[in-house]
C-alpha cells in the first residue's frame, strides 16, 4: 500500500503564486469601496462601510457602459471569426504543405509573428484612415488579421497530427472537401479551438495600443482605452480610479466562471488524444 506524501517544495510555490494574485486583487476590491481618509488611514484594512459612490461616480465620468458595449462587440465579433477563417486557412495549409507555393506561405506567416507593432503603427494608421477603417469595424478586421500568423501556426501543429484516413473515408462516403472539414476535422479542432478563443478574446478585450492609435471617435473607445483616458484625467483620485479598473475586470472573470467547464474540457480532450 502505497502512502500519499505532500510535495511541500511544489505547495509552497503554489501558495506564493496564489498569494501574488490574490494579493492585488484584494487590495483593487477594498480600495475600490474605501473613501480616500480609510485608504490613507489603513491601506491593507477592510472599508469601514462597503458604498458603491465611487463605482457611481467612474460609471457615469467614463461612459462605462457604452465601453463596455463596444469591448463585447469586438471581442465577441473577433473570437468568433478568427476560430472560423484562421482554422480554415491552416487547414489547408497543413494538407498542402508539400506544395511549394503553401510551404512559402507557412513560412510567411511565421515571419509576420516577428514583425514588432510599432513598425507598423503609423502607415497602418495612416491607411486605416485614407480607407475609412478608423472604427470599429476596422478594429475587428485588424485583430482577426494580426491573430492569423501564431494561430496558424499553432493550429498546423494539431491538424499534421490528425490522421488522413479520416479525411479519405469521409470523402469516399461522398463528402466535399468543404464538408470534410466542417463535419470531420472541424469538431476535432475542439481543443485548439478553445486555446485560441481564450487567447483571442482576451487580448481583444485588454489590448490598449492598437484602438489607441486606430479609434478616432471616443464613442467608439473600449474599456482599456477609457481606463487611461480616466486615468490621465483623475490620476489622484485612486479609490475611482480603482472602482473603475475593477468594473473591467470583472466581465472577464464572469466569463472564466462560466465558461471553465468547456475550457477544461477542451483542454483535457486535447491530452487525451
Amino acid at each position: 500500500m502505497t502512502q500519499n506524501r505532500t510535495n511541500w517544495t511544489v505547495t509552497i510555490l503554489l501558495i506564493l503564486g496564489s498569494l501574488l494574485i490574490l494579493f492585488p486583487l484584494y487590495l483593487t476590491i477594498t480600495i475600490a469601496f474605501k473613501t480616500p481618509p480609510e485608504m490613507a488611514g489603513n491601506l491593507l484594512g477592510l472599508p469601514k462601510s462597503w458604498s458603491f459612490d465611487n463605482f457611481t461616480r467612474a460609471i457615469e465620468m467614463t461612459n462605462f457602459f457604452n465601453a463596455l458595449k463596444n469591448s463585447v462587440i469586438v471581442s465577441v465579433v473577433v473570437t468568433f471569426f478568427t476560430v472560423l477563417t484562421n482554422s480554415l486557412v491552416a487547414y489547408v495549409v497543413a494538407r498542402n504543405m508539400h506544395k511549394k507555393f503553401y510551404k512559402s506561405l507557412f513560412y510567411y506567416f511565421l515571419s509576420a509573428m516577428f514583425i514588432p507593432f510599432p513598425i507598423i503603427m503609423l502607415p497602418l494608421v495612416k491607411q486605416t484612415s485614407a480607407w475609412g477603417m478608423d472604427n470599429l469595424g476596422g478594429l475587428i478586421i485588424l485583430y482577426i488579421v494580426f491573430n492569423l500568423s501564431f494561430n496558424v501556426f499553432i493550429y498546423i501543429g494539431f491538424i499534421r497530427s490528425i490522421p488522413l484516413e479520416l479525411e479519405e473515408a469521409a470523402i469516399m462516403d461522398g463528402a466535399s472537401q468543404w464538408k470534410v472539414f466542417w463535419k470531420v476535422i472541424f469538431p476535432l479542432l475542439a481543443p485548439m479551438n478553445a486555446t485560441v478563443a481564450i487567447i483571442t478574446s482576451l487580448g481583444a478585450w485588454n489590448d490598449f495600443m492598437l484602438p489607441l492609435v486606430l479609434l478616432s471617435d471616443r464613442e467608439m473607445a473600449t474599456l482599456p482605452l477609457v481606463q487611461y483616458v480616466f486615468q490621465s484625467q483623475f490620476s489622484t483620485d485612486y479609490n475611482l480610479a480603482f472602482a473603475s479598473y475593477l468594473m473591467a475586470l470583472a466581465p472577464m472573470i464572469v466569463v472564466y466562471i462560466f465558461a471553465q467547464k468547456w475550457i477544461i474540457n477542451g483542454v483535457m480532450k486535447g491530452s487525451i488524444k
